[in-house]
């Protein structure tokens, strides 16, 4: 330093050290103001991309309330062969669009990544000339005024520099971290959707095969693959009950609907099979209480009870007469079967 100093007495003058210290200034406002736009934009990009998913779950939502409105407003059954046609061409369709969007999804979430990389390559660029600027200004400030020695400030330059770096570092490492859970989750909804529509479609098939046949024994190996599908299917169980009813076994449909009625309390055919099946094991007070809580449930049983077969031996039992709003019997014949 002794050699230094008089090779540097001409940069000591007041006008020389003021410039210098007005352009470090001028250049330490720059990198804040940099700093501030870079911070900024990330908020706003965030809520971009919450907009979209927000409207995209609304699309979804719409959807789904119109396919259930159109399933409410079928007055019968699919078994016309050109429907099952359509319904699967539908289902293929839409196959076919979960494809692609999981595509779009997929280049929106890449686009969105490369340029997160982007901007933070440009601005981890940008902050690190300044940030060389600024250490510039205060080396030449320490060489002029002969505070330390330029080793020791290279040396703090440096760990300042890979401080700042491995923060910037970190906090986008994180931002792609949160980016690619995200994209799993969606994958991995998107894998589930696809499998729920193909079992759904598979089940709708075998339901259509079950209308088609002719015998109870048919019916029920149909009825077995839907429950081997979907073992929760109360439906399965109770129509699997109606057809075992066929068969002459009312022991085995009466633990059939029990099995339903445990998924599904308010299975109202349930309680109809099990009216049916009492009523042929001859137990009329089982019989009348279980057709009652099915036509609480939906008195639509009321005019398929009037117009059963199975249960034409009711109509001379008085707790079913009044049940079902038919004409008075003569006392003489009340409370018998």
């Amino acid at each position: 330093m002794r050699g230094v100093m008089p090779s540097t007495a001409s940069f000591g003058s007041p006008s020389s050290f003021l410039r210098l210290a007005v352009l470090c200034g001028v250049l330490f406002s720059c990198s804040s103001v940099l700093a501030q736009d870079q911070d900024a934009t990330a908020p706003q990009e965030q809520a971009l991309q919450q907009e979209a998913e927000r409207q995209q779950s609304e699309k979804r939502e719409r959807e789904q309330q119109q396919a259930q409105e159109a399933v409410d407003q079928l007055d019968e059954a699919l078994y016309s062969p050109f429907i099952e046609r359509y319904v699967l061409d539908e289902l293929k369709q839409l196959r076919v669009d979960m494809a692609a969007q999981k595509v779009s999804l997929t280049e929106n979430i890449v686009d969105r990544q490369l340029s997160a990389a982007d901007k933070a390559i440009t601005y981890a660029t940008d902050t690190i000339t300044y940030f060389f600027y600024l250490i510039a200004g205060f080396s030449s400030l320490l060489v002029i005024m002969g505070w330390t020695s330029i080793r020791d400030v290279k040396e703090k330059v440096h760990n300042l520099a890979n401080e700042e770096i491995s923060k910037l570092v970190e906090q986008y490492e994180a931002r792609l971290r949160s980016i690619e859970e995200q994209l799993s989750e969606k994958t991995q909804h998107i894998e589930s959707n696809r499998d729920e529509i193909e079992l759904t479609q598979e089940i709708h098939s075998l339901w259509l095969r079950a209308g088609r046949e002719q015998t109870p024994t048919g019916k029920i190996a149909v009825y077995d693959q839907i429950l081997k599908l979907r073992p929760n299917d109360g439906e399965a169980l109770t129509y699997k009950a109606d057809a075992v009813l066929e068969l002459d076994e009312p022991q085995w449909a009466i633990n059939l609907c029990l099995q339903a009625l445990q998924i599904d309390s308010q299975n109202g055919n349930a309680y109809y099979q099990l009216g049916c099946a009492y009523a042929y094991l001859e137990q009329w007070d089982e019989a009348v209480d279980y057709l009652s809580k099915a036509v609480d449930i939906s008195p639509a049983y009321r005019d398929e009870a009037l117009e059963d077969s199975a249960l034409s031996r009711l109509h001379e039992f008085e707790a079913y007469v009044e049940l079902m709003g038919i004409q008075p019997i003569d006392d003489s014949k009340k409370n018998q079967p």
